[in-house]
């Protein structure tokens, strides 16, 4: 009895196994017919943009540097300082500059009293000059003395004049001196915030052919800029006024948005590669951009908020045994014109004629054509491996 019951056993065992190997074999056999991946239809948002990589600027930044030479006396700000409009930032030694003042002031003094000196001779050449006009009326001296007289006083008249330009010179060359000795005082010429310190106390800077840099200061950092280098390819669509976000590596859950303020019409050009700036504009009020910082953007060109919109690769399925004849081929020739394939009732693939506005490299805005949310529309050939979300696979017939 016991033979018996393992004897049965035995089989109903090798029948079970025998049953899971056939539906294995079932489920892993595949005919010759072709396996497709499907996605559905569907409504929502299409936004077409340009892709961009910029830097974090402030919108107005002042270059403070010195118009004269010498050595750094003093400096009254840091880094990351607020300064106002005519706040002292730094000092240079304004000893050789007093002096070249008193040199200019002494000289002026000179001509002044050179100037009281030739008044004097004037005054007594007016009179030589009337007293030998009543002579030489009276005959009592010959006309080459009163010549003489008359050219003495012209020539005390000129030097007159003469003295007065030349004080006027040498007032100038003392404003000159004055204004030198005060650009020893660095000042600020904006309300901002220092942003960079290149000097420090002890430090010679020499103003000859090109001005040095002292400071650097933002006018406003609450208003922040992006300067990004759009390729010429993309710029076309670009225009000011258009929204756009970016994202910087300090902050990378955050994402900023901001507006295009400026198209730069000037090419910058890099081994022959031609772009050009596009000027993004963002409010800082958070104080969370810093200058410098690299900006991912990403400008928005054209938006569909509840377009009818087709997966961009149905577009691009070709069928392989149709990939030579005529059905595959786009319809009227038009450039938005495109052909998707789907599932046909008798088990195969039937073409679809659509016209396609803008993508946004997922998914193409459906215009024109008889497809309808949640028509399903093929994409691929079926690969192994996981399913994504809304597709499915299906085996259709030749």
């Amino acid at each position: 009895m016991s033979t018996l019951k393992i004897r049965r056993s035995a089989a109903i065992i090798t029948a079970i196994v025998m049953g899971v190997a056939s539906v294995i074999y079932a489920s892993t056999w595949r005919s010759d017919s072709p396996r497709y991946v499907t996605q559905a239809v569907t409504r929502g948002p299409i936004v077409r943009s340009v892709s961009a990589t910029g830097t974090v600027n402030p919108v107005i930044t002042v270059q403070v540097g010195t118009y004269i030479s010498g050595p750094i006396q003093a400096i009254y700000t840091d880094f990351n300082a607020r300064v106002k409009a005519g706040q002292l930032c730094a000092k240079i030694d304004p000893r050789p500059y007093e002096i070249l003042v008193e040199k200019a002031r002494a000289a002026l003094a000179n001509r002044q009293a050179q100037l009281i000196k030739d008044r004097a001779d004037l005054a007594y050449k007016e009179v030589f000059f009337r007293r030998s006009e009543r002579l030489l009326k009276a005959n009592v001296v010959a006309q080459d003395v009163y010549d003489n007289a008359r050219s003495a006083l012209d020539q005390a008249r000129a030097q007159v004049v003469l003295d007065d330009a030349a004080i006027g010179q040498q007032r100038a060359a003392l404003k000159q001196a004055e204004t030198n000795l005060g650009y020893t005082n660095i000042v600020s010429p904006v309300d901002g915030t220092v942003v960079a310190r290149n000097v420090d106390v002890g430090q010679t800077v020499a103003a000859s052919f090109q001005t040095p840099t002292l400071f650097l200061i933002a006018k406003d950092l609450t208003e922040m800029q992006v300067d990004t280098n759009v390729s010429e390819s993309d710029i076309g669509p670009i225009h000011a006024g258009q929204p756009a976000e970016f994202m910087v590596d300090a902050f990378p859950n955050r994402r900023f948005e901001g507006v295009v303020a400026q198209v730069r019409q000037a090419p910058i050009t890099v081994q022959n590669v031609v772009t050009y700036d596009v000027v993004v504009s963002v409010a800082n009020p958070e104080f969370m951009l810093k200058p410098g910082m690299t900006a991912n953007v990403a400008i928005v060109v054209e938006r569909r908020d509840n377009a009818l919109r087709v997966p961009i690769a149905a577009t691009r399925f070709v069928p392989p045994q149709h990939a030579s004849s005529e059905l595959a081929a786009v319809t009227d020739g038009g450039r938005n014109e495109a052909q998707v394939w789907m599932p046909a009732a008798a088990g195969s693939l039937s073409p679809v004629a659509v016209r396609l506005g803008i993508d946004d490299g997922s998914f193409a805005e459906l215009l024109d054509g008889s497809l309808h949310a949640g028509d399903r529309v093929v994409t691929a050939l079926a690969q192994p491996g996981p399913k994504m979300p809304n597709q499915n696979v299906l085996a259709l017939k030749h």
